[in-house]
């Protein structure tokens, strides 16, 4: 493998500052701008730098952001991805797009996940670029929008029909190699009642009283029930009630309720097993109790689990950036959804690795490690040379 081009600390620190100051919150959440002016900032960082980039169109004034790196003639493709959007700024302790740096660390919203992992990539192939290296394989660096919500910048870039030999994608591991993630599966669930007035509530049926006895089932035996399924590297899969929304004045019988469900996919499961579960619980509720009737709305969101087997190149190719950076590496699950199951699923071996902690991400006074964001672009310059 060729030398590794020399990184500036500094200039990446100083990158990474001014994703933070960049306001990119999801529009899913109140208020959020979106993630337009990064975007143009991204762009500038690669006209800047003399490396052919588009802005690949997803919604008015949002749009990816697509860097390339020319490899040898006839070569693979090598894909890094980042995504621009941020969680909501609610609630934080700190400025949240007033980038505070202290020791080795730099706080504000994004910057764990993932303005860290971006700024990273971004200096990988600026630094490829200034040294005139020309690796084997061709790089594109995908700075997408949407992944707080609903992963669609990724999916108007696979829509494209791009093809790639391998994907990495920044979300925060510690710098270790994720190849295997959950996947998600959110959903409503409605119980219907009859409305009466409260002084004679015989004469109706409340929903949130039947409601009550279904979440007692879940949470009592069918969470249970998920503790006998494992995977070596994420565990068992996990359910979530996170919304309970009913009835409508307290002297009314309630004759609705509805409740969000978080069901965490292992691989291997679908949605038309979980839904199978889901149709015997409320077939045992109505056994029980006739006037029980349960009604499940079509998925809100389905997001599918990741598991990228250990011989595939692009997991060699991070073991030995990795090992050669630190002298370790360790192959790991994480609990959360990305962009890179999507990639997975369109033919694309792929990986989750990049600066900070999860714990850290989306919190009251979210920070990274300048470290590991340092150390990150070196494994992601190492990585592209030895794909």
């Amino acid at each position: 493998m060729n030398s590794i081009p020399e990184l500036n600390r500094e200039a990446l620190f100083a990158t990474l500052a001014d994703l933070i100051a960049i306001n990119s919150v999801n529009p899913q959440y109140l208020s959020g701008p979106g993630e337009g002016a990064l975007a143009d900032y991204v762009g500038e960082f690669f006209k800047r730098n003399s490396i052919p980039f588009v802005y690949q169109p997803v919604f008015d004034g949002r749009p990816n952001v697509i860097g390339k790196l020319e490899g040898r003639p006839g070569g693979e493709t090598l894909i890094l991805e980042a995504h621009m959007d941020t969680a909501s700024d609610g609630g934080m302790t700190i400025d949240p797009f007033q980038p505070i740096r202290k020791g080795n660390r730099m706080y504000g919203r994004g910057s764990c996940d993932t303005k860290g992992g971006l700024a990273a990539m971004m200096y990988a192939l600026k630094a490829l670029c200034d040294s005139k290296l020309r690796p084997q394989v061709s790089v594109l660096l995908l700075a997408a929008v949407d992944e707080e919500h609903a992963f669609r910048g990724v999916t108007k870039f696979l829509e494209s029909g791009q093809k790639a030999d391998g994907a990495i994608v920044a979300e925060p591991t510690d710098l270790q190699a994720a190849v295997a993630s959950k996947g998600v599966l959110r959903w409503r669930i409605k119980t219907r009642g009859r409305a009466a007035h409260s002084s004679k509530p015989l004469l109706g049926i409340n929903a949130i009283g039947k409601m009550a006895k279904l979440i007692v089932v879940l949470e009592q035996q069918y969470c249970a029930s998920l503790q006998s399924r494992q995977h070596p590297l994420l565990g068992s899969p996990t359910l979530n009630v996170g919304v309970v929304q009913g009835g409508i004045q307290v002297n009314q019988v309630p004759e609705s309720c509805t409740i969000e469900v978080d069901r965490r996919l292992l691989p291997g499961e679908t949605r038309h097993q979980v839904w199978n579960e889901f149709e015997a619980v409320s077939a045992g509720l109505r056994a029980q109790d006739p006037e029980v009737e349960i009604v499940m709305e079509p998925p809100m969101l389905e997001d599918f689990p990741l598991e990228t087997q250990a011989s595939e190149r692009i997991v060699q190719a991070s073991i030995k950036a990795s090992q050669g950076r630190s002298g370790r590496s360790e192959l790991i699950g994480v609990p959360y959804g990305s962009d890179a199951s999507k990639l997975a699923r369109a033919g694309i071996p792929s990986i989750i690795l990049g600066p900070g902690n999860i714990d850290q991400a989306h919190s009251a006074d979210e920070y990274v490690e300048l470290d590991q964001v340092a150390h990150a672009a070196e494994i992601y310059t190492r990585a592209i040379l030895e794909f």
